[in-house]
């Protein structure tokens, strides 16, 4: 005879755990697979566990500004810095006050984080300023004859980058020009463009001009001639001297060019947005760039007074913390939406966009110490880490196999299968939102092996209930399973609250502890109904635990549990038949 319908919609109830099973497998080889291809075996690690840089730098105001070291500004600062190391593509560097005048900039050991130092480590402030003078890196040598019997003076600057590149991608220092509203300003800065400082606009002692004038000219001569830009160190003294409305000295970035720069017109807090975009139209990268109100009007002056000028004198220099970004020339005034177009690749044009948007800020800092973390001292703190953790996973098992005994495979199975989610997830986690596993974020994890154990405790628990009440096991097990639920998303939503709270109102590496714990507390979730429970289903159809063995944690002897519910048919008396 047939089972009754009842009977097979009872097994249907239970779902087709066999699906589940396979649908986590399949998550597992697939977020595997992804971790190798993107070349990511290991989890990224932060500065505590990898090794790294920590600088320290205390605000300078200028003189007579003493006022502006405040909260407000220093605030303002730790924000732009911020910004600015993330536009590098640094994973969690760490930027954050101490006291009131220091800022601690903590850069973890990487690709980038050389030049996110340079970025932070000596922060200045950006300026646009004319250029007087443009000539080659080198130091000029003294006039001496040529071959010809001409004396020649300083030597011809090496060409721009527009003509030394072949095309964009080979560009590293752009020699761009500045565009705006889409119209391209023709020309480039020619290598024979760039005339000796005795034929530019240098300053230069006058019939009228004071001594004083004739003196500080003849030094800013000197300067120039002598400054080789191909010395880091003599960029960097070079980027030290001078202030906004003096005429100085500068050097390219990458120190194959020098100039001379006047006053400055126009300050870097004025640029409102920097962005990099790739033309369509011309098939090139460049940079756009917005004024606010004060700084368009600044912007229109300073383009129409360069537009009338022959070259080099209509370049304006973009100078960030004394040295020279970028020198696009001007042909005509530009209103306050401009944009800067040159041999830009995508990595030079954002590197420029970034420079616009985070180079000013409103205090000077000094760079007071730099204390550098070595990776072994991290991977002592590590090995600590992975050994506490070691011991505690080991308790939890030990206690599992001791009090449920054969449940204890499905309980070890289900944390195998979470810790490879969440090592695979923090892994592929790295280069996609350069998440980095700190110290605080191991302890996270270990935390949540507890979290983790007791959601299993919380469905054994449910279903020994179910057998002490006299109830089969498959029976039990699906009973059991409604009320455990409940309990479980109940538990896991408060610890993911607890690490949502907790990752919003802290900051640095508290912030790695609420990632990991929130992230464990989510595949806690998963695990549970995608494995912990389809796996306790197909287990109580085997015989060892469904005919309660003495080891497999369901024996009801064991549990105590009552004699199964028998229900009793009444039998009726027979009557005696009534007299008539």
């Amino acid at each position: 005879m047939a089972a009754p319908k009842k009977g097979r919609g009872a097994a249907g109830g239970q779902g087709k755990p066999g699906r589940a099973l396979a649908l986590i497998l399949i998550a597992m080889v697939a977020l595997t697979g992804g971790m190798f291809l993107a070349h990511q075996p290991t989890p990224r690690l932060g500065i505590d566990l990898a090794g790294g840089t920590s600088i320290t730098l205390e605000a300078k105001a200028e003189p007579g500004q003493e006022k502006a070291i405040n909260k407000t500004n220093m605030d303002t600062a730790v924000d732009i810095m911020n910004r600015r190391v993330n536009g590098l593509g640094v994973s969690e560097a760490e930027v954050q006050t101490q006291g009131d005048r220091n800022i601690i900039v903590n850069i973890p050991k990487g690709t980038n984080s050389a030049e996110a130092r340079e970025q932070v480590g000596t922060t200045a402030k950006l300026y646009f300023r004319p250029v007087l003078t443009v000539a080659q890196g080198a130091p000029t040598p003294e006039p001496s004859a040529s071959p010809s019997g001409k004396a020649s003076g300083s030597p011809s600057p090496k060409a721009s980058a527009s003509e030394k590149a072949t095309d964009g991608d080979k560009a590293t220092s752009p020699s761009p020009s500045a565009t705006t509203q889409g119209r391209a300003v023709t020309g480039a800065l020619k290598a024979d463009s760039s005339p000796s400082p005795k034929a530019s606009a240098t300053p230069k002692a006058s019939e009228s001009a004071s001594a004083e004038d004739q003196a500080a000219a003849a030094k800013l001569q000197k300067q120039f001639e002598s400054l080789d830009c191909s010395s880091k160190a003599s960029r960097s003294k070079a980027a030290q001297g001078g202030k906004a409305g003096d005429t100085v000295v500068a050097c390219s970035q990458e120190g194959d060019a020098k100039y001379v720069l006047g006053p400055a017109e126009v300050s870097g807090t004025e640029v409102k947005t920097a962005k990099a975009a790739f033309d369509q139209q011309r098939g090139m990268w460049i940079v756009q760039m917005e004024f606010t109100g004060k700084g368009s009007k600044q912007f229109q002056t300073i383009t129409k007074k360069l537009s009338t000028q022959q070259e080099p004198q209509n370049q304006f220099a973009i100078a960030l913390d004394g040295e020279v970004v970028s020198a696009p020339r001007v042909s005509e005034q530009l209103s306050g939406s401009a944009e800067i177009s040159g041999s830009f690749n995508q990595d030079s044009a954002e590197a420029l966009a970034n420079q616009l948007s985070y180079g000013a800020l409103p205090l000077s800092f000094k760079e007071q110490s730099v204390t550098t973390v070595t990776a072994a001292l991290g991977g002592e703190q590590l090995k600590a880490g992975l050994i506490a953790g070691a011991i505690g996973l080991a308790l939890v098992v030990i206690y599992l196999v001791a009090y449920y005994r054969g449940l204890a495979f499905i309980a070890l199975l289900s944390l195998l299968v979470s810790g490879i989610l969440s090592y695979t997830i923090m892994s592929l986690l790295g280069p996609a939102i350069g998440f980095a596993l700190n110290l605080p974020a191991v302890c996270g994890a270990i935390v949540a092996i507890g979290i983790t154990a007791d959601s299993f405790i919380v469905y054994f628990e449910r279903v020994r209930d179910e057998i002490r009440e006299g109830r089969t096991l498959r029976p039990a097990v699906e009973r059991g399973w409604p009320r455990a639920r409940r309990t479980i998303l109940v538990s896991d939503f408060v610890s993911f609250l607890a690490a949502a709270v907790l990752f919003v109102v802290t900051v640095g590496k508290v912030q790695g502890f609420a990632f990991t714990l929130g992230l464990t507390t989510l595949l806690d979730v998963v695990v549970v109904f995608f494995f912990t429970k389809p796996l306790m289903t197909i287990m109580a159809r085997k015989k060892f635990f469904a005919s309660g063995h003495p080891w497999s944690g369901l024996d009801p002897k064991r549990l105590g549990a009552k004699p199964p519910l028998r229900r009793s048919r009444r039998v009726n008396a027979p009557t005696e038949p009534k007299e008539a």
